[in-house]
């Protein structure tokens, strides 16, 4: 192929082909590399000259996933130190609170025992009275013999001889309790219940018990055993741990009876699993408090009215012999 003759212009197409041939690299991919060249070139001359010692790490730099530790385990005591602080300070708190309503109770039970002993003074005077008005009398003597035994059935004189001793009492503390953080649970199933004293009650009455008390109050036909809180009451009247019962009975027979019922071996069931104390005892002497008096809702006369001069007629004595 010739060449283009001398001084005749080249083509269009010719150009632009000829300028394809020749740059044959875009300007910008041109820059890049350059770029890349010279930063080559740079540390190629760095790591020829001498870079002297690094940077010895600060104190701070050296010891600070130390010192995170050591203040997250301070944080964590602190937290740990106020939580005990307030719960220390809330059982405080309630320990204080349940010590002032004992207290309270027990000054009200002072009361009552003041205006009980007032009572028994006044039925004793009455009855007195009632003795000697009727004494006088067959009718009245008879009076007199029923009623002494309505009075004991009815829990409303005091009684006294052998008989058995039952003691019923919360479970003993364990050695590693916690009096912050123990449990409610365990405590409450270790406490004594108005049922568990209505087992051994109602054991006693079955097995033959003349008459029973419960830490000092009589139980009688209308006693009710209620729980009111911590507090258990007898009659109205609160009783606290341990609790005693008192049964006026044969000793042996009364043991024995009151073993074999299901009632006694609930209450040993309720020692194996909870620690509730259970024990008994024969004793020759026990004294049991008269209750409180049942309200006269109803009477009837003892005898027909056409009786009622015989009734009232006094006793004649008898005559003297002849030996007199």
């Amino acid at each position: 192929m010739s060449a283009p003759a001398p001084g005749r212009p080249r083509s269009l197409g010719a150009s632009l082909l000829d300028q394809v041939l020749a740059d044959t690299l875009d300007p910008a991919y041109a820059q890049v590399a350059a770029a890349r060249a010279a930063e080559a070139a740079r540390q190629a001359d760095g790591a020829t000259a001498d870079p002297g010692p690094a940077p010895r790490p600060s104190w701070l730099q050296r010891n600070r996933g130390q010192l995170l530790v050591a203040a997250a385990l301070l944080l964590a005591g602190l937290l740990a130190a106020v939580t005990y602080r307030q719960a220390a300070a809330g059982a405080q708190g309630r320990e204080a609170a349940r010590e002032a309503l004992r207290e309270d109770i027990v000054q009200e039970s002072a009361v009552g025992d003041d205006l009980a002993a007032q009572l028994q003074q006044l039925t004793a005077e009455v009855a007195q009275t009632r003795q000697q008005a009727l004494d006088t009398s067959v009718v009245g003597q008879r009076a007199l013999s029923e009623l002494a035994e309505a009075q004991q059935g009815a829990a409303a004189v005091a009684v006294s001889g052998p008989g058995l001793l039952v003691t019923v009492g919360n479970a003993p503390p364990a050695a590693d309790s916690d009096p912050v953080g123990g449990s409610d649970q365990i405590a409450l199933a270790g406490r004594v219940q108005d049922g568990d004293l209505q087992l051994a009650v109602n054991a006693l009455w079955a097995s033959g018990a003349e008459a029973v008390s419960i830490n000092g109050q009589r139980v009688g036909p209308t006693t009710a055993i209620r729980q009111a809180g911590d507090a258990i009451l007898v009659d109205f009247r609160p009783v606290m741990d341990p609790y005693e019962i008192s049964a006026v009975g044969k000793p042996d027979d009364l043991a024995r009876a009151f073993l074999a019922t299901p009632e006694a071996n609930e209450l040993a069931t309720l020692t194996k699993d909870f620690g509730i104390v259970f024990d008994f005892a024969r004793s020759d002497d026990l004294e049991l408090p008269a209750g409180s008096s049942a309200e006269l809702v109803f009477a009837e006369p003892l005898v027909a009215a056409e009786e009622q001069g015989e009734a009232l007629a006094p006793a004649t004595p008898d005559p003297p012999t002849d030996g007199g």
